[in-house]
């Protein structure tokens, strides 16, 4: 509850202003007021705070079912990229891009208004958690304590279970450094929210700079031993949102190993190499040529929804274990998108089960591979999974990662 101070000092007798000073003095103030009323009303979005090279807005983005008020803030650079992240489920709404003709247009998958976020079953831009991707059975050990989740995919447990993290509404701060602008949001999941113990506390910093990289860290802490594998679900189209499919793009991973998938889609525990499979983008291919090959990985996922292993090293030049994990290009716009961590793995996901039933920001429908996904991560169902690197998460051992979005053109340079 919010209070506020008396500023009525003890009562004075009233003084006799004459009327021409009073008229004038009138006419000075509703012309500051309506000044100040012309700087504020800009589509009720406010500037909030400046960094270097940056600023972030905020505006009010309606309310989820429950009737909580869910924040639009709105990251820009100088070079005139925006981001837009909303409050509920820490999601990404759009990401405004040049082309190489310096055309802007919105690169990420989203919609207007929170009905389409609250309506939509696609966990389009959010974060997921407490644990992203698939958990076989919905059923895990820790510590020898079984624990059962919700099984909504199939047999499985998916993102986070009935109510994740994408539809929760997180907290929001504002920062501001020599980076450019930042906002960090927050939210503590209690103590068996969707089955998983411990009560743990989730933050993601978006950060945008001035050479148009989105950077997102997270960091994870609990009370109690866990298990927690956070990512973001953003879906990309470097054509522009609502344009077609993502057939043309040309992919590169970093990656020469995958972990195969049976027909429910959890891993079988194989490591296996990329080579000679739909998987191997170890050098620049169409995400379309072998999407559709005759294949079992492929008829398994529709196409790919595969965790791939990031084991090429470190990248040259790069610090604090940032790895390069992906390079797209998109031949018609010339825009390209980079991808660093520090995680292990990485979902490559083609959109296959978007089926035209959400309609984006643009008006138009999302259909069958409309966006990809390119998911940093540790592997999916890692907690049932010994020789994958563990998820495992204890209250004396923070758990953080940093993930990179960098935008560009093939013609720069």
């Amino acid at each position: 509850m919010e209070t506020t101070a008396s500023v009525l000092g003890p009562s004075r007798p009233p003084v006799h202003v004459p009327g021409g000073i009073a008229r004038a003095a009138c006419l000075v103030l509703a012309l500051v007021l309506a000044g100040c009323a012309s700087r504020s009303d800009m589509s009720g979005v406010q500037p909030r705070a400046e960094g270097t090279g940056g600023a972030i807005r905020q505006q009010a983005f309606g309310t989820t079912p429950a009737g909580d008020p869910v924040t639009l803030y709105t990251l820009s650079n100088t070079g005139g990229m925006e981001v837009e992240v909303i409050t509920y489920g820490a999601a990404i709404k759009a990401i405004r891009v040049p082309d190489r003709e310096g055309r802007i247009a919105n690169v990420a998958l989203g919609f207007d208004d929170m009905a389409g976020y609250a309506g939509q079953t696609a966990y389009i831009g959010a974060v997921v958690g407490r644990y992203g991707n698939r958990i076989a059975q919905g059923r895990f050990t820790l510590d020898g304590q079984a624990y059962r989740l919700a099984q909504n995919n199939g047999p499985n447990a998916l993102h986070g279970g009935l109510m994740g993290f994408d539809k929760r509404v997180w907290a929001a701060s504002e920062t501001t450094g020599p980076e450019g602008p930042g906002l960090t949001l927050t939210y503590v999941s209690l103590d068996g929210e969707e089955g998983y113990p411990g009560n743990l506390t989730a933050e993601v910093t978006y950060r945008l700079t001035d050479d148009n990289a989105l950077t997102l860290e997270y960091r994870v802490t609990t009370d109690r031993p866990t298990v927690q594998n956070l990512t973001n679900h953003a879906y990309f189209n470097l054509k522009g949102e609502g344009s077609g499919d993502i057939l043309d793009h040309e992919l590169t991973l970093d990656a020469e190993r995958f972990t195969p998938i049976d027909a429910t889609l959890i891993p079988t525990g194989e490591i296996r190499s990329v080579a000679g499979t739909p998987l191997d983008f170890t050098e620049p291919r169409r995400i379309g040529d072998r999407i559709d090959a005759d294949d079992e990985q492929m008829r398994f996922a529709g196409g790919y929804d595969h965790n791939v292993v990031l084991d090429r090293g470190l990248a040259s030049g790069l610090t604090g274990g940032l790895r390069r994990a992906a390079f797209v290009r998109e031949p018609s716009s010339g825009r390209t998108l980079e991808v660093l961590t520090t995680q292990p793995g990485m979902q490559v996901y083609s959109g296959n089960f978007l089926d035209g039933t959400a309609v984006g920001a643009g008006g138009r429908a999302y259909g069958r591979r409309s966006g990809f996904c390119l998911e940093t991560q540790h592997y999916p169902d890692s907690p049932n999974q010994p020789s994958f690197p563990s998820t495992a998460l204890r209250p004396d051992a923070p758990f953080t990662s940093t993930t990179v979005f960098r935008f560009g053109t093939d013609g720069q340079g």
